[in-house]
C-alpha cells in the first residue's frame, strides 16, 4: 500500500484523473491524503466532489477555504465571488449529501508523524494542541446547529491566538490558521493581504513555516493553499500546491517515501 499526499485540485478534475493514471492509484491497495480546497475555480467541482467521496476510505482530505466558502453559500453564510464555479454543485440533485459529507471532513489529520492541514500552523501551537482545537471545529461543523457555526466563522479578526478565547473568535483564529494563514509575525500574528512568495513577506512578518521555534517541527506538515510558493520539500514541510488551477502543475507525492509525480494541468482544466 502507498500513501500519496496531492496538493490544492480546486475542481481539475481531468488534472487529477491524469495524475491518478500517472501514480498507478489503486483504491483497493492505496490511499490519497488531499490538502482541502476540492472545490472553486476550476471547471469541474461536482465531478471532484462526486468523484473523492465515492472513493471512500481510500481517499482523506481536511477541509480548505474554498470548501468552507461552498458550505458558508449553500446556506446563505457568504455572497458568491466572481470568479467561483460552485453553481453545479448547488445545482445538482445530490447537492444535500455531497455538502453534509464536506461538512463533515477534517480539517487536520495526524498520523505516522505527518499532519496534514490546508495552510499552516501557528508557531505557538504543537501539532497535539492543534489537533484538539481542530476538532473543536470540528463538533461544532457537525452538530445540529452547524448553520450558526458557518454564519460565524468567517472574518481576520482577532488575528492572533490567546489561550483564553472562547466563543466564535477563537473558532475563527483556529480556522483562519488552518485554512487561510500564510505570513504571520514571530508571536503568531498573522497577515491575510498577502499572497505572493515567500520571499515577499509584509515588514515585520515571515511564512509561517519559518518561525523560529515554531512548536510543530516535530512533525511533517502536508499543506497547500499558498500556490505562489510552489512545491517545497523541506525536512519538516511538504507544500503541494503547485498551481495546477494557474495551468502550472499537480503534484502528488508518496509518503513517507517523498518521491514525486506532476502531471502539467490538463487544457480542459484552464480554458
Amino acid at each position: 500500500m502507498t500513501t500519496y499526499a496531492i496538493g490544492d485540485i480546486q475542481g481539475c478534475f481531468d488534472s487529477l484523473r491524469q495524475l491518478l493514471d500517472m501514480i498507478r492509484f489503486d483504491p483497493a491497495r492505496d490511499r490519497l491524503w488531499l490538502v482541502g480546497d476540492l472545490v472553486n475555480r476550476g471547471p469541474h467541482s461536482l465531478e471532484t466532489l462526486r468523484f473523492v467521496k465515492g472513493l471512500g476510505q481510500a481517499a482523506l482530505t481536511v477541509l480548505g477555504n474554498h470548501d468552507l466558502h461552498l458550505l458558508m453559500l449553500a446556506e446563505g453564510c457568504s455572497k458568491k465571488r466572481g470568479d467561483d464555479t460552485l453553481d453545479d454543485i448547488l445545482a445538482a440533485p445530490d447537492r444535500d449529501e455531497l455538502l453534509a459529507w464536506l461538512r463533515r471532513q477534517p480539517l487536520m489529520h495526524v498520523a505516522d508523524g505527518f499532519a496534514l492541514v490546508h495552510a499552516g500552523l501557528l508557531p505557538q501551537w504543537s501539532v497535539g494542541q492543534a489537533r484538539v482545537l481542530a476538532r473543536e471545529v470540528e463538533a461544532a461543523l457537525q452538530r445540529d446547529d452547524y448553520r450558526e457555526c458557518l454564519a460565524n466563522m468567517w472574518g481576520s479578526e482577532p488575528p492572533s491566538w490567546r489561550d483564553d478565547l472562547a466563543g466564535w473568535p477563537r473558532m475563527r483564529v483556529i480556522v483562519n490558521a488552518m485554512t487561510r494563514m500564510r505570513f504571520c509575525s514571530a508571536d503568531g500574528t498573522m497577515e491575510f493581504r498577502s499572497k505572493g512568495e515567500a520571499t515577499g513577506a509584509p515588514e515585520g512578518y515571515m511564512p509561517w513555516f519559518a518561525v523560529p521555534g515554531r512548536k510543530s517541527a516535530g512533525h511533517v506538515l502536508v499543506t497547500g493553499h499558498w500556490s505562489a510558493l510552489g512545491l517545497r520539500i523541506e525536512p519538516n514541510l511538504l507544500a503541494l500546491d503547485s498551481g495546477c488551477l494557474w495551468g502550472r502543475h499537480l503534484t502528488a507525492v508518496s509518503l513517507p517515501e517523498r518521491e514525486v509525480f506532476q502531471v502539467d494541468c490538463a487544457k480542459e482544466d484552464v480554458d
